[in-house]
């Protein structure tokens, strides 16, 4: 699926399914339980933080597509073309960081 469909179906299925968006500072707030949910199974699965009972059935996958579904939200209502957005980002990052990481011992 290209990034624009995604947004096309999120925003097809919120206005459907979802009735509305969530204003853009619940959807932030969203984002960041979201992530904080990642982080918990990332700490357990590659940190020094043992696994909970009810952490058993973790879904890592699932728990990136939740960060990504509100992300697409926060742009389809804040009117961001992800697609254009990640390609000026990609440049971006070609321009800047040309050498950076080459030259980058730690990276060695």
């Amino acid at each position: 699926m290209e990034i624009k469909e995604a947004q096309n179906k999120v925003d097809q299925w919120i206005r459907t399914t979802g009735v509305r968006y969530f204003n853009e500072l619940t959807n932030m707030t969203l984002l960041s339980e979201e992530v904080g949910e990642l982080a918990r199974i990332v700490a357990r699965k590659y940190g020094e933080q043992s696994f909970k009972e009810s952490d058993e059935h973790y879904d890592m996958a699932d728990e990136m597509a939740d960060i990504l579904w509100v992300l697409i939200c926060l742009a389809n209502q804040t009117g961001i073309d992800l697609t254009d957005a990640l390609i000026k980002n990609f440049e971006k990052k070609s321009k800047r960081d040309a050498n950076r990481h080459i030259n980058n011992d730690k990276l060695k």
